[in-house]
């Protein structure tokens, strides 16, 4: 490669600098020829995108917004990875996870074919609604323990699960310093999970005699996770995911150092659990936030340097994942691989597409895998060290997560840690709080679903799973994206089951093609996510009753512009509702005389973008009488 001497001469020299004014006023020019009124500041305010926690992602960053230099990787404060090198030599630790079925040696099975085919790690459910603790030979069976490590996730019985692990290790022959991977215990996680806990002192004792075990015996070897899924499956956010696990950490810190070990020996017995999900940049500014945020908490412990560095597993979401058309999940899985990588996770598991229907079959599990194996083999994701870092939006939202989370934590701390948080019902009043917002931008498809509340396919064939074990319940709700609407799909797939047909709207198209099938799209799109099937057909105000007759609904919806709205609505309104229409929506917004004029001849109500799709699917489907 030839390098050419800095003479002074640059292609941009003859242009003078953009100012942000510049591109203000460039904005407000745009915005005016849509109808929104707003200038300087507020412009750029218009084009910003508000996320969690009180964040927002703005139309344009600039070196301004970069903040301090982070530090390289490998050093303080870890925000650009927890080692030098971070994954580039071998990539990030492929961890596969099986949570049970009726048959130890089926799992074992799956678990050799994972090991075989690109799964680097085990991360393995036992106990309770698991695999039965006393099954780990058989899980394990045939498995290289000295090549894989293995991941316990025990709930209440880490202590029996870890014992069986080691005592396992023992009857192989394995040496002690070649055991790798983590006993699981998580008693906090568990008190999230379940809303139970027998003898809390004795579990956080036990969890302490375990690292103690480690520290001393099994150099490889970790004892406890901070598993931070609870909190994102409850519906938690971002900030608030990061600021419960800093909570449960600094827990199981006090603990650990009352048993007698050092703080670095502590910090090197903790693994954090944080969620993945398709929001790529939130995901990677989150992981690259837990660094730095644990590296503090580690430095005012009094960690040195090298042990402040955190040891992170991102999981793909569970809750974004759909029941209906499954198969989106692996693009929703392959995005949060992405992001995990990207953000510098330690260990990453892809959840099957298939893991909300039941238990994952082999192809699911076989693309699970390959998912990680494509984007470290083929995409080479791995090679470059922080990949995303200088990036000026990106550093700035990981500063501004990382201040929220840093709050959220705080407000934990004050009430008395991560346990009382969660004894009093502080902590998942503050999760429902979150939920509850988030669920009224899915029912408004601000946060839009694909497959479910955009772009549904009521011809699919359901896909079938064997059921999987029931899990642990009682403590923090477990949600998902899709529940509101997969309830209303449930009613119409009952109405077809006892009927033979699903419900029925009529899409009475006004007017010519190109003028009425922009809102013909949006009405069948809003229907469908409702499992009430769209027919479209033209229609005037002469063969209205023709039309109802024909296809057979009484739930009707015009559809076409305001100009044509103008011209034709009250008289096709009025036909239909002549003719035995029980309920007449129009698609848009209209306004002033028109609105009044349509609610006179007979329209009920408008559907329009931003509105209540699952009120408004709900009252439809209550008025057809579809329990």
């Amino acid at each position: 490669m030839t390098v050419l001497p800095d003479d002074g001469f640059h292609l941009a020299a003859e242009f003078p600098d953009a100012t942000r004014e510049q591109w203000q006023r460039l904005v407000t020019g745009v915005l005016s020829k849509t109808g929104t009124a707003a200038e300087g500041p507020a412009a750029e305010d218009a084009l910003a995108t508000a996320l969690q926690d009180g964040l927002a992602t703005r139309p344009l960053y600039t070196a301004d917004d970069g903040g301090a230099v982070p530090g390289p990787p490998g050093f303080p404060p870890f925000v650009r990875g927890g080692r030098p090198e971070g994954t580039a030599l071998t990539g990030w630790d492929v961890r596969q996870h099986h949570g049970g079925g009726p048959d130890p040696r089926r799992t074992n099975e799956a678990v050799l074919a994972d090991l075989e085919n690109g799964v680097t790690s085990l991360w393995l459910t036992v106990g309770g609604a698991g695999l039965p603790v006393e099954a780990l030979p058989t899980v394990l069976d045939g498995v290289y323990l000295d090549l894989a490590p293995v991941v316990l996730d025990a709930g209440e019985e880490f202590e029996p699960a870890a014992r069986k692990l080691l005592g396992l290790y023992a009857e192989r022959g394995l040496p002690r310093d070649a055991a790798a991977g983590n006993l699981g215990a998580d008693p906090l996680g568990t008190l999230a999970r379940t809303g139970t806990e027998a003898d809390p002192a004795g579990a956080l004792d036990a969890a302490a005699r375990l690292a103690a075990l480690c520290v001393r015996d099994h150099p490889r070897l970790r004892a406890l996770t901070v598993d931070a899924l609870p909190h994102h499956e409850a519906g938690g956010s971002p900030a608030q995911e990061l600021g419960a696990s800093l909570a449960t950490g600094v827990a199981y810190l006090r603990v650990l150092t009352a048993a007698g070990l050092t703080v670095d020996e502590a910090c090197s017995q903790l693994e954090f659990r944080y969620s993945a999900t398709a929001d790529q940049f939130l995901t990677i500014a989150k992981l690259r936030a837990a660094r730095r945020l644990w590296a503090r908490v580690a430095e005012v412990s009094g960690a040195t340097p090298a042990a402040r560095a955190q040891r992170q597993h991102a999981v793909t979401s569970s809750v974004m994942m759909t029941r209906r058309d499954p198969w989106v999940n692996m693009l929703r899985t392959t995005i949060a691989c992405l992001g995990a990588g990207v953000g510098g996770a330690d260990a990453v598991t892809v959840l099957p597409f298939d893991t909300a229907l039941g238990l994952p079959d082999a192809f699911a599990r076989r693309i699970a895998r390959n998912t990680s194996s494509i984007l470290l083999e083929e995409s080479h994701l791995a090679r470059v060290v922080d990949p995303a870092g200088g990036s000026w939006y990106v550093e700035k939202l990981t500063d501004e997560l990382a201040h929220a989370a840093w709050a959220f934590f705080q407000d934990l701390e004050r009430a008395g840690g991560q346990a009382a948080a969660l004894r009093s019902g502080l902590l998942a009043e503050r999760l429902a709080d979150t939920w509850r917002s988030r669920s009224a931008d899915l029912a408004t498809r601000r946060e839009p679903i694909t497959g479910v509340s955009e772009f549904p396919h009521l011809g699919e064939a359901p896909v079938h799973r064997e059921p999987a074990p029931p899990a642990p319940s009682g403590g923090l709700p477990k949600v998902r994206r899709d529940e509101a609407y997969e309830a209303l799909r449930a009613r119409s797939d009952a109405h077809l089951a006892a009927t033979g047909a699903r419900p029925r709207v009529l899409l009475a198209a006004l007017g010519p093609a190109a003028v009425h099938t922009g809102r013909v799209t949006f009405a069948a799109n809003l229907f469908q996510a409702g499992g009430i099937e769209p027919v479209t057909r033209q229609v005037t105000a002469e063969d209205a009753a023709d039309a109802l007759t024909a296809e057979g609904a009484t739930t009707v919806c015009l559809c076409s512009s305001d100009a044509l709205y103008a011209e034709q609505a009250t008289a096709v309104a009025a036909a239909l509702k002549g003719a035995g229409a029980t309920t007449v929506f129009l698609a848009g917004k209209p306004k002033g005389e028109l609105r009044e004029d349509c609610q006179r001849a007979g329209v009920d109500a408008f559907v329009f973008a931003g509105g209540d799709a699952v009120a408004v699917l709900s009252s439809v489907l209550d008025r057809m009488g579809v329990a």
